[in-house]
């Protein structure tokens, strides 16, 4: 199927509504994503630092252990803390905006009025679309949410997102001491640790439509970057340990 063919197969109706659907469902990619990426930092940037600092393997992999549960742990439950103030938000400007409908409905219409002329309409058009969103209470609030305040409606579940974090976190941040562990070589847990990065950037282009290579390079560079810095700074400051 050539390029035409396949932007014709994109644009039919039931293809149009299911890609816009999908647009307004909230997407748990980028709490795995920063999971995944923050684990890899900080865990092989502790095993870099022992490296660094002359300790043993089993030293670097009982506190990289400990940090992917810990800090895993507390990334999960700020992330979900987060989402849930966020669903707050949402739910205390709902309230305000039913408050508003029902105090002084003519001013609100007058909002929408506002908001859909300043994108262009006008006339017996833009006097229809008001009535239409007026015409619906969910509707209506819902407008105002989204064009005025500029919310998400679609909020992600707080405990799905914590979780995804937490996992993603999890399985990429065990990846440098496992292979410390079973290899008891920081140089392959450096070259497995470098490949978890590329790979979490290819992922990410993937799934996002960015360029692989770009992508997977530029994620190995900032994790590299981190570990490099936790590795000098270790070197540098070994002798404090002594």
């Amino acid at each position: 199927m050539n390029e035409h063919d396949q932007l014709r197969a994109d644009h039919t109706p039931d293809a149009i509504k299911a890609r816009v659907r999908a647009a307004t469902r909230h997407s748990y990619l980028g709490d795995g994503i920063l999971g995944a990426i923050d684990g890899t930092v900080t865990t092989f940037a502790i095993v870099a630092a022992a490296s660094g600092a002359g300790f043993s393997s089993g030293v670097a992999i009982v506190f990289g252990f400990a940090n992917v549960c810990a800090d895993g742990f507390s990334m999960a439950v700020s992330n979900y803390l987060n989402v849930k103030s966020d669903r707050q938000v949402v739910e205390r400007m709902r309230a305000i905006e039913e408050h508003h409908i029902d105090t002084i409905p003519d001013g609100e219409r007058a909002e929408v009025r506002e908001i859909f002329r300043a994108k262009g309409f006008e006339g017996k058009t833009l006097d229809h679309i008001v009535d239409v969103i007026t015409d619906d209470r969910q509707r209506w609030l819902d407008t105002m949410l989204t064009e005025e305040h500029g919310l998400q409606l679609d909020m992600p579940q707080p405990v799905r997102a914590g979780m995804t974090t937490f996992l993603a976190f999890l399985l990429a941040g065990l990846v440098p001491l496992v292979v410390l562990w079973w290899c008891e070589s920081f140089l392959w847990s450096a070259i497995a640790t470098a490949l978890t990065f590329f790979t979490i950037g290819v992922v990410k282009a993937r799934l996002l439509g960015g360029k692989v290579l770009r992508e997977g390079l530029e994620t190995l560079f900032v994790g590299g970057s981190a570990a490099a810095v936790a590795y000098l700074i270790a070197s540098l400051t070994k002798d404090l340990a002594s």
